[in-house]
């Protein structure tokens, strides 16, 4: 298993980097559509919606959402991502609030149609506002005539995903060497017994030096770096909470995996739950601190 996880891994992360580089914008937005909403359908399995055309109704009408909010942001000359960006805050917001779900273990644990709901209009401020991020992110700043794709935006998205990515790999890592050694108590027992303390700080300094590493190179200043430092603290933080929210879906259900389309590492959902709090909380740190 240990094989085929990283085999795999060696095999999308090229990938993921070749597309983030490479990829206009609008390309990007609409393949990450693709990528998210398989997200969003394994969620909808982790709230036991099972009925297929029930899930590929609520599925279609996030794809609606979606495409509402690429008709009201147009990208020729004139257009804005103001409303890509209002919906990145809101994911902030609601992730903020996920944190006392994640406190209040029991809440909507139950499988009747209330709990269900909770759950459904959870994925929606989970998927959504990280995609309206993405493309905050990746296009860059509007110029005085409209939308202008900038490349240091190709560069900043990559580093996004590189805090989560070098957060996973410190975390692990520490984890296994400094795990209970400081903290007797779990981060969160009930929801994932194996995460540390001692794996969150691992996870914290190595995304924050990956971060300020990579800064430089989309483009920020050396006295923009401490707030390149603060943004990734930040966002190493939500990344910790989505995984944890993801965890407290299947706990509720009794699910290890959120779905088996990736070989050794679960489902689409398992591989980007870090990456669905970690991106809005990026892209408004950016806009907010002026990097």
């Amino acid at each position: 298993m240990t094989r085929t996880r990283v085999l795999t891994a060696l095999l999308m992360a090229p990938l993921a980097m070749a597309a983030v580089l490479l990829l206009p914008t609008p390309w990007l937005v609409a393949a990450s559509a693709i990528v998210f909403l398989a997200a969003l359908w394994e969620w909808f399995r982790l709230c036991e919606v099972e009925d297929t055309l029930q899930r590929a109704l609520l599925l279609l009408a996030n794809l609606l959402l979606m495409a509402a909010l690429v008709w009201a942001s147009p990208t020729g000359s004139g257009g804005s991502l103001v409303l890509f960006k209002l919906v990145a805050t809101f994911g902030v917001i609601w992730w903020l609030l996920a944190m006392l779900w994640l406190r209040h273990y029991e809440f909507a644990s139950d499988h009747d149609t209330h709990a269900r709901v909770f759950k459904l209009a959870a994925g929606t401020l989970a998927v959504v506002p990280a995609w309206c991020a993405l493309a905050v992110i990746h296009a860059g700043d509007p110029s005085a005539t409209g939308l202008r794709l900038v490349p240091q935006g190709h560069v900043w998205l990559l580093t996004a995903l590189m805090i989560v990515w070098a957060t996973d790999t410190g975390a692990y890592f520490a984890g296994r060497r400094f795990g209970g050694r400081w903290f007797a108590r779990r981060m969160a027992p009930r929801i994932s017994p194996n995460k540390t303390f001692e794996g969150l700080a691992g996870g914290a300094v190595l995304g924050v030096v990956v971060a300020v590493a990579m800064a430089p190179l989309a483009g920020a200043t050396a006295a923009q770096l401490p707030l390149v430092a603060v943004a990734a603290l930040g966002t190493v933080l939500f990344s910790v909470v989505g995984d944890l929210f993801e965890s407290l879906l299947k706990r509720h259900v009794g699910a290890k995996d959120s779905g088996a389309l990736i070989p050794g590492h679960g489902g689409v959902l398992d591989r980007i739950d870090s990456v669905l709090a970690a991106l809005p909380a990026f892209a408004v740190a950016k806009f907010w601190l002026g990097f």
